[in-house]
């Protein structure tokens, strides 16, 4: 019988020339830097040698599998979700590491959940929200949850990843200003963290040119004091009464594409031109609403893969100082509603 030859890492290290280190840096993900071209060559080497990660081994020796756990504070169930995984899980595959996620939801609270996660002994732990909060994440987990996205800790002691609202809806109302709207009226999200920062963009942008940030049209979507698309929406009668009214706007800013799509239809009960009488501007970019409206919507494109993928950056190499809260902006995308 032919004898099996198992291949080392210090096998791969000699035949690369470089450290043990580098060697298991580039295969498992480990701390060690080193350039895209000695990743790839030393994974080249490893599959030239036949090398197999055994992974009950190293998860005996480093004290953790190949793996980024996720808590998912209701994420799965938002249509953003796919973007903030696929940002991670891309990241996370170049270092041959796995994304598992857990959701936090109904009666489980935060630790039960992170304890869960930790039973698989993951390479690190991130925890990801639905949508852009503040989360009172207990102290004892603040040295196991090594990354925040689309959230922060009340406290500020975990690295968190959060999208620049002020700085999204400053650029999206100077736009609105720059194409020749002086009368914007903003129907925005009550009650969310995301709206009471993009209102502050949006007053700011008016204030900088002289339009009166103050004295601007801000309106609640919908009638409860915290935002839902299954509350009672208020976008029919504020577009009515702001269309009749002496003074109509020749532009509305929308706290999200949903509502957009409700400002379209109202826009249109009262005979009102998209963009030539008015133009509506949005958040989010949720594609299957801003592409497919007439005509599409002109929106700020929400950073989640962008976060997804530096979160992995900061899990994978320890590159964030604890307790530093990152602002991504948005991007503008331009449609034919402005």
């Amino acid at each position: 019988m032919e004898a099996v030859v198992t291949i080392s890492l210090s096998d791969i290290a000699e035949r690369a020339g470089v450290s043990v280190k580098t060697v298991s840096g580039a295969l498992h993900g480990g701390s060690a830097r080193m350039s895209d071209d000695t990743r790839q060559r030393i994974k080249e080497i490893a599959e030239e040698l036949g090398y197999v990660t055994n992974l009950a081994a190293r998860s005996m020796r480093q004290g953790w599998m190949p793996l980024i756990g996720v808590v998912a504070d209701e994420l799965i169930t938002s249509p953003f979700a796919t973007e903030i995984i696929r940002g991670l899980d891309g990241a996370a595959r170049t270092s041959d590491m796995a994304v598992f996620a857990m959701t936090l939801s109904g009666r489980r609270d935060i630790a039960s959940v992170v304890e869960e996660v930790r039973r698989f002994r993951p390479r690190a732990i991130a925890y990801a929200a639905m949508y852009h909060k503040v989360v009172s994440l207990p102290e004892e987990f603040t040295g196991t949850v090594g990354v925040m996205i689309n959230c922060r800790d009340a406290n500020d002691r975990v690295t968190s990843l959060v999208p620049d609202e002020v700085g999204a809806a400053n650029e999206i109302t100077s736009y609105l200003i720059n194409a020749g709207r002086r009368s914007i009226a903003f129907i925005n999200l009550p009650g969310l963290l995301a709206g009471e920062l993009r209102e502050a963009g949006f007053r700011q942008a008016l204030t900088e040119v002289g339009l009166g940030g103050g004295g601007a049209y801000v309106l609640p979507a919908v009638r409860r004091a915290t935002y839902s698309d299954r509350a009672h929406s208020l976008v029919l009668s504020h577009v009515t009464e702001l269309m009749r009214g002496p003074t109509p706007p020749d532009a509305i800013l929308c706290g999200n594409d949903r509502v957009a799509m409700e400002v379209y239809a109202a826009l249109r009960r009262v005979g009102a031109q998209i963009p030539d009488d008015v133009a509506v501007a949005s958040f989010d970019n949720q594609v299957d609403i801003a592409s497919r409206l007439d005509p599409p919507l002109t929106t700020m494109a929400l950073p989640h893969r962008a976060m997804g993928r530096m979160a992995a950056d900061i899990l994978l190499t320890s590159d964030a100082a604890p307790g530093v809260v990152r602002k991504l902006p948005f991007q503008l995308v331009e449609r034919s509603s402005v």
